[in-house]
């Protein structure tokens, strides 16, 4: 098993730090060169059979440079498949997907329904980087399935975001009949359950290495940027929001940590490790925008890459209220 440390430093040289949001296509390619695509693909499927920790230093390691390619989605996409025995083409797309072909898991909710003949209707949100997607692993109202996004009745729609550095899409179906069932509708929760833990810890590493580069570049902005003939990191009350933004990514990564080695851990408690995560990093970012004067207010600097990444990431996979709320009934019905 290779090192975490030795899975960091490559993942640092492939990706150094003074390059934000480096080129999707070409990240991709270096990506599945490097074999982060097989990461979490057990071995005996061809994969490197690696555990939670070596993917969440890697979606770690993307975050700090705002990576635009969707590794996140992909792997889910992956585990699904790899977690679907029965469906007949399973090798096949393992050996595809692994490849470098790009089937993702959509990061926000779909709203389908079935008709009397079997078919579906209706929107799956939260496509990242659908253009250079072959097909798409949703949960259908029968299951989970593998769409084909050159199938008869499903489109492609692009949806503009304020993150430039990421493309957003929905998968519209109209009279789709779907073939490629990963799973029949009473398996649906199992492996929903089991993606959607994966998705939180992923999207809470990606919140909380972001957060530590803005950190970073705010402090090293604090150093050269002088007032009153003296650097501006001198100032007392500017050290202690520095230290309140430290604050709060130390305590978010060590929950991040303790989740991904917790087998036992349920979901909504990966969830909360996801939400304290994304609030950390839309704290971190307000906080850079506001210590970088003028220019962090400006589309020059890349402060707005950070903020508007924060923004995003609070919404993917059930935001701060719905998750809050479910901890609430969950904490009042082992109570009562």
């Amino acid at each position: 098993m290779i090192a975490l440390n030795e899975l960091t430093d490559a993942a640092q040289k492939a990706f150094p730090a003074e390059k934000l949001s480096p080129g999707r296509d070409e990240s991709w390619g270096l990506a599945a060169e490097m074999g982060w695509l097989m990461v979490r693909l057990p071995e005996e499927d061809g994969g490197l059979g690696f555990t939670r920790e070596a993917s969440t230093v890697l979606h770690l390691e993307m975050g700090r440079v705002l990576s635009a390619m969707p590794l996140i989605p992909a792997q889910l996409g992956l585990q699904a498949i790899a977690a679907s025995h029965d469906f007949a083409e399973r090798a096949d797309w393992l050996e595809r997907l692994a490849g470098g072909e790009y089937a993702p898991l959509p990061m926000l909710s779909a709203k389908l329904t079935q008709g009397s003949d079997g078919t579906v209707s209706g929107t799956i949100s939260g496509v990242f980087e659908g253009d250079m997607a072959v097909a798409v692993v949703a949960q259908l109202p029968g299951g989970y399935a593998l769409v084909p996004l050159d199938a008869p009745g499903v489109s492609l729609v692009e949806r503009p975001i304020w993150d430039p550095s990421r493309r957003l899409f929905d998968v519209v179906l109209d009279g789709y009949a779907p073939v490629l069932m990963l799973t029949d509708a009473a398996g649906a929760k199992a492996l929903h359950d089991r993606l959607s833990g994966e998705a939180q810890l992923a999207l809470a590493a990606d919140c909380i290495g972001a957060a530590g580069a803005a950190l970073d570049m705010t402090i090293e902005y604090m150093k050269v940027r002088r007032q009153f003939d003296r650097p501006i990191a001198l100032f007392q009350a500017l050290k202690h929001r520095a230290a309140d933004m430290k604050t709060r990514i130390v305590v978010a990564e060590a929950l991040l940590w303790k989740r991904v080695r917790d087998e036992n851990v349920s979901v909504t408690e990966l969830a909360a490790a996801k939400v304290l995560a994304a609030e950390a990093f839309r704290f971190v970012t307000e906080e850079m925008v506001q210590l970088h004067g003028g220019i962090g207010l400006t589309d020059e600097h890349p402060c707005h890459l950070f903020l508007k990444r924060a923004l995003l990431n609070l919404q993917l996979c059930g935001n701060a209220d719905l998750w809050n709320e479910r901890v609430g009934r969950e904490a009042l019905s082992t109570t009562a």
